[in-house]
């Protein structure tokens, strides 16, 4: 990422490294998590949309299980030490950079729980953060219609 930014800084010199924001949803939220515990300070934001928190629990509560076994070497039962090398939760005390945390109610692929650990962590931890919440969207959250923000999340129903 760091090599990422410095190509596209390099490239673009119009750009303002100093309030650079990454966001990514799905693959790329778990990676905003990932980058969070990873390189704290290399963004002034981020922003994660539907991204994985915590790679064991996740295995256990999506209703797609070829991904996280394709790519961590087999089920969680069978290669837990698969499922802990890149795991964003086991980097929550590095954590700094504010965060805006996207979910949808309705995610089966990536189940609200996710979000809303990722969005307690991140409140436990005290950095600034916010959580859009979607109580009828799923994995992809594309009717604006249907969002309600806040520093505290609304319950489900």
């Amino acid at each position: 990422m760091k090599l990422g930014l410095a190509a596209a800084l390099k490239q673009f010199p119009w750009l303002d490294g100093e309030d650079a924001c990454a966001l990514g949803g799905s693959y790329g939220g778990f990676m905003i998590n990932w980058i969070a515990g990873e390189w704290p300070t290399g963004f002034k934001c981020l922003v994660s949309h539907d991204g994985i928190f915590d790679q064991r629990s996740m295995y256990y509560s999506t209703e797609e299980l070829w991904f996280p076994e394709w790519e961590n070497g087999g089920p969680e039962y069978l290669n837990p030490a698969g499922y802990a090398k890149f795991n964003p939760v086991d980097h929550v005390a590095q954590w700094k950079t504010p965060m805006l945390v996207i979910h949808g109610e309705l995610d089966y692929r990536v189940p609200y729980a996710q979000g809303l650990a990722l969005f307690t962590a991140l409140q436990r931890r005290g950095v600034p953060s916010e959580f859009l919440y979607f109580p009828d969207e799923n994995h992809w959250c594309s009717n604006r219609r249907t969002a309600s923000s806040g520093t505290t999340p609304r319950s489900p129903g």
